[in-house]
C-alpha cells in the first residue's frame, strides 16, 4: 500500500465535495476517464461536466489499494436518504486517471480483483 495513492484518492473527494474544480483538475490525468452509472467520458471537460451536474457529496469508507488501484466504499448523500455505493480509482503518479463508480463494494472489488487482504489500514 502506498499512503500517496490514498491521499490522492481523499484529496480527489475532498474537492469534489467541496466543488473547487480548480483541485479536482489538479489531482486528475488530462486523460482522465470517468465511468458513472449512465455514461463514460474522457478528459478534464468531461470531468467539470460530471463534477457540476452531480448534486450529491461522496463520503469515503473503507478503501482498499493494491498497485495503484483504490477501490472506496462510499455513502452517497444526496437529498433523499443516503446510499451504499463504491468507487475503483486508478492512481498513476499522484494524480487520479479513471474513476469507475460501482453500485456495490462486492462489484467494484470484482471489477478490480481486490480482495479483503488489499484492505488498507486508514
Amino acid at each position: 500500500m502506498t499512503v500517496s495513492e490514498i491521499a490522492t484518492v481523499l484529496a480527489w473527494h475532498d474537492a469534489l465535495n467541496a466543488r473547487d474544480l480548480d483541485t479536482l483538475v489538479e489531482l486528475s490525468t488530462g486523460d482522465i476517464e470517468v465511468c458513472d452509472t449512465d455514461r463514460a467520458m474522457q478528459g478534464h471537460v468531461a470531468l467539470l461536466d460530471w463534477a457540476t451536474s452531480r448534486h450529491f457529496t461522496l463520503e469515503p469508507g473503507r478503501m482498499y489499494v493494491h498497485d495503484g488501484v483504490v477501490v472506496v466504499e462510499q455513502e452517497v448523500f444526496t437529498s433523499g436518504p443516503p446510499q451504499r455505493t463504491a468507487s475503483a480509482f486508478r492512481v498513476v503518479h499522484d494524480k487520479v486517471a479513471s474513476i469507475y463508480r460501482h453500485s456495490d463494494l462486492a462489484e467494484a472489488l470484482s471489477a478490480t480483483e481486490l480482495t479483503e487482504a488489499d484492505l488498507a489500514d486508514v
